[in-house]
């Protein structure tokens, strides 16, 4: 059963965090960010939410820290949208796996270019 809240609990702080980004944030650092996942560990304490930035390291690294810097204010917006007795701790992680993905598919596309040939 509590995996049911966490899971719930995670999908409704990726909803909420997606539109304050969006709409709230006016740091120049924070480009085009788009929130892959959240997890949240099972006493609601902490909250790790997975990132894809578009552009390249400096441009994510730049989001990473204005997030960072923004940590305190979305953590209360947060606060105040869902209504929890604690609002989780965010800690902001950079989600290589579309990458990793793209990066395969890339060396997939290649082996059956060179088994055509």
């Amino acid at each position: 059963m509590a995996k049911n809240r966490t899971g719930r609990v995670s999908e409704q702080i990726k909803k909420e965090l997606s539109v304050l980004i969006q709409t709230e944030l006016k740091d120049p650092r924070i480009g085009f960010v788009t929130i892959t996942g959240v997890e949240v560990t099972s006493d609601l304490s902490q909250a790790k939410v997975y990132l894809s930035v578009f552009g390249d390291e400096d441009a994510k690294q730049a989001s990473l820290k204005g997030l960072d810097k923004a940590n305190g204010f979305l953590r209360t917006e947060l606060g105040k949208r869902i209504r929890l007795r604690h609002t989780p701790e965010l800690l902001f992680k950079i989600d290589e796996s579309i990458a990793y993905g793209s990066k395969i598919e890339k060396l997939l596309g290649e082996i059956s270019h060179e088994e055509e040939n």
